[in-house]
């Protein structure tokens, strides 16, 4: 599995927002987290159903968007 496959976004889910696997726990709380400096290790025990993999996929995934280039569309 790429790390990329593992963040879903559903309408059904936390409003569309990118998530992990499915899960309510989106991206942005991962990054959250790791922002606050909390842990791999103190992630995966708050989130017991989270993987390592999980983590690295919400990283590669906000890489990902902060690389992306929005082009405005022509009026008319």
């Amino acid at each position: 599995m790429h790390a990329i496959d593992r963040i879903t976004l559903d309408p059904d889910v936390m409003g569309g927002k990118p998530c992990i696997r499915g899960l309510r726990v989106t991206v942005g709380t991962i990054l959250g987290l790791l922002a606050a400096g909390r842990g791999e290790v103190e992630i995966l025990s708050a989130y017991p159903y989270l993987e390592p993999e999980d983590i690295r996929a919400a990283l590669t995934y906000a890489a990902w968007r902060v690389e992306e280039r929005e082009v405005a569309l022509a009026q008319g």
